[in-house]
């Protein structure tokens, strides 16, 4: 019993990991006024880009570098787009995920099929021995220590900092940011790239940690709940954390129900984490008050420096 429930929490770590780090970006890109929707395609990006680099060097840790690059060299061209051309933030971000999408496929043509490079769980001498919990605290890969590391980063950088506080400044007043000097476009560029690199570190986490393979469409719509992650933990880094890791146990109880032939459809089962996104956001929204304690002020408005 103790075996089976250990597999069961290992593999919900592994499960939540790629939605808190594609969360935790997409929560900086926000709080500095921007809405990226193409956190899917950058993901989807990132994954095929960390595949094909692990595969072709056998060292995964060029896989997660190669992974990240991608995500953020895509999220620039989200950045032109939105921030030098002013275009508009929604139809860009959708435009940016079937891209992705659409890149990646093209891109992880010639590797269907093929053995992926698994990403190596650390092993901590005398901890990592400690039954049931040595697995779980010491036994981990190091993404998944770096989302924790990242959180917390995010949270010192933002509410304990004054790049933070800039930031957040820029989401909820560009105008009055600007006037006192500050570089609103230049912030906001900081802040893209860093979601899109946190994008692609997840998708990379998809194909080298969690299904270490190469998959057309294997994000899954893990981007959207990414974007609904941001919103459930009212833009604040801890609470991403709840949610990312309640988000993935769902999904890992819906193919363990499967796996004891619970008599419920497999296809009910695999739309449970997005049915229950779809239940989350709308009780969030019923909570006006809370939505309006940290949404930016700016979030989604173009911004043109005053000529």
């Amino acid at each position: 019993m103790n075996d089976q429930l250990l597999s069961v929490i290992l593999t919900i770590i592994t499960a939540s990991t790629p939605l808190l780090l594609a969360a935790i970006g997409e929560l900086v890109v926000e709080r500095s006024g921007v809405l990226n929707l193409g956190v899917e395609g950058m993901m989807a990006v990132g994954a095929v880009s960390g595949f094909g680099a692990a595969l072709l060097t056998g060292n995964t840790y060029v896989g997660v570098l190669a992974a990240l690059v991608a995500g953020a060299l895509l999220s620039l061209l989200f950045g032109f787009l939105t921030l030098t051309m002013v275009s508009n933030q929604v139809a860009t971000g959708l435009a940016l995920t079937l891209l992705g999408l659409g890149t990646a496929g093209l891109m992880g043509e010639s590797f269907v099929g093929q053995p992926g490079v698994h990403l190596e769980r650390l092993h901590v001498p005398g901890l990592s021995d400690i039954p049931f919990i040595g697995p779980i605290l010491f036994g981990q890969d190091l993404m998944v220590y770096l989302s924790f590391a990242i959180v917390a980063g995010v949270s010192y950088l933002l509410f304990r900092s004054k790049a933070g506080l800039i930031i957040r400044a820029v989401g909820d007043s560009h105008q009055s940011a600007h006037a006192l000097g500050y570089s609103v476009v230049g912030v906001r560029y900081l802040c893209v790239m860093f979601g899109g690199a946190c994008s692609g570190l997840a998708g990379g986490y998809l194909s080298l940690a969690y299904t270490p393979q190469w998959v057309e469409n294997m994000t899954a719509g893990r981007g959207w709940i990414a974007l609904a992650l941001v919103v459930f933990s009212s833009w604040l880094p801890w609470r991403i954390v709840v949610g990312a890791y309640l988000f993935g146990t769902i999904t890992v109880m819906g193919f363990s129900l499967q796996a004891y032939g619970i008599g419920i459809p497999s296809q009910l089962l695999s739309a449970l984490p997005y049915l229950v996104t779809i239940l989350v956001l709308v009780l969030i929204s019923r909570n006006r008050a809370l939505i309006r304690a940290n949404t930016p002020a700016c979030l989604g408005q173009p911004f043109v420096p005053d000529r």
